[in-house]
């Protein structure tokens, strides 16, 4: 009797031993399926076309035969559709930039057009590949929002645009003003902290959409709109009296703008981060569209490394050695990409200001490619 107790007893044991085993199985499963389906859903989303596996972007990317990019569908200068039904740009070039080095071909791509509410979700969702619309470089947005920035392309700063008859001519002047503001971006965070540090009162009018935004002011709803400069600018460029408006000298931010990925993939982020730092290099180097094929036989051993010639800088990059020379002769460099869309010869003529290269006052500067 003791002795059948005894079986009986480490049978229950066995039989308790084995489920705890599986459910530490289970958990163990079940985790690193979390894991994987966590950067799956970051990668993949709608559009990667990965049957719900974490591939490389690059890979997906390749696959799928073109890069998808998320962009300003209404911004003049920077990301818009042109009278020709083709997206045109500032970032648009950027983004053509990056089909370029990887197809060889600058219109292997797919641009979405996004609201500043639905850039963020666009790129963490898996959507788009790479975010290219007029978006500021924060510590939110690097820690929070999940993004990793490449280098800025374009350093700005925010401001407002009156009418030239308000009589306003300052900040100050603002004083119980309606300003309109557009959800979803830092602009109306900077509005509150800048007239909160001047002792200003004046009432934040929030618009979801840009557009209504801007037609608000021109009817006269709102005193004053606040964004970005460079948005300040353009818009204006489309308003029915450009001239009747100005914007005023004072700045309320910093406002560096750039190529935004997810932080899942660590090669997507150096191809994207290197294909814009090409446009800079060549410039640093006199390199152009029109003049790059003179450069292939140089001498120069910085120039044999950036042109493909010398090295396997590309390879690195899981791209071709001469990803530099694709990208340039598609856009051009840097200086060619602003001028083109920004310049002496546009409707905007922006100085380059902080977006001259380093060796001419501005903030542009390239790392080493070697």
């Amino acid at each position: 009797m003791r002795k059948r107790s005894w079986i009986f007893l480490f049978s229950i044991v066995m039989a308790f031993a084995f489920v705890l085993a599986g459910c530490s199985d289970d958990s163990e499963e079940a985790s690193t399926s979390n894991d994987s389906g966590g950067d799956s859903q970051a990668t993949s989303g709608t559009s990667g076309g990965s049957g719900g596996s974490a591939k490389p972007t690059l890979e997906r990317v390749k696959e799928r035969g073109k890069i998808i990019v998320g962009v300003n569908g209404k911004l003049p200068g920077f990301g818009y559709v042109d009278e020709n039904g083709e997206y045109s740009g500032f970032d648009v070039d950027f983004g053509r930039a990056l089909a370029a080095a990887i197809f060889d071909d600058p219109n292997a791509i797919e641009f979405r057009p996004l609201s500043a509410q639905e850039r963020f979700t666009a790129l963490q969702t898996g959507e788009i590949d790479v975010l290219i619309r007029n978006t500021t470089w924060t510590l939110t947005r690097d820690t929070e929002v999940g993004g990793q920035f490449a280098p800025t392309t374009f350093y700005d700063g925010q401001g407002i645009m009156v009418r030239k008859d308000s009589g306003i001519n300052s900040l100050e002047e603002l004083e119980g003003a309606r300003i309109g503001v557009q959800a979803g971006t830092t602009t109306e965070l900077n509005l509150a902290d800048q007239f909160r540090k001047l002792g200003i009162e004046y009432e934040a009018v929030v618009f979801e959409d840009s557009n209504a935004l801007v037609a608000a002011y021109e009817q006269g709803s709102v005193d004053a709109w606040t964004t970005d400069k460079s948005g300040l600018v353009s818009r204006q460029s489309t308003l029915k009296n450009p001239d009747e408006h100005k914007i005023l000298s004072e700045s309320l931010s910093k406002e560096p703008l750039g190529p935004v990925v997810r932080q899942d993939d660590s090669q997507w982020f150096d191809i994207v981060k290197w294909v814009t730092l090409a446009t800079i290099e060549a410039e640093e180097l006199g390199i152009n569209s029109q003049n790059i094929d003179s450069f292939m036989d140089s001498d120069n051993p910085v120039v044999r490394r950036f042109v493909g010639v010398e090295s396997n800088l590309g390879e690195k990059l899981g791209l071709t050695n001469d990803f530099a020379v694709r990208v340039i002769k598609a856009v051009g460099n840097y200086g060619e990409i602003y001028d083109r869309h920004l310049g002496p010869d546009t409707v905007f003529k922006l100085e380059r200001g902080l977006n001259d290269l380093w060796t001419n006052g501005g903030l542009l500067y390239s790392p080493p490619f070697r």
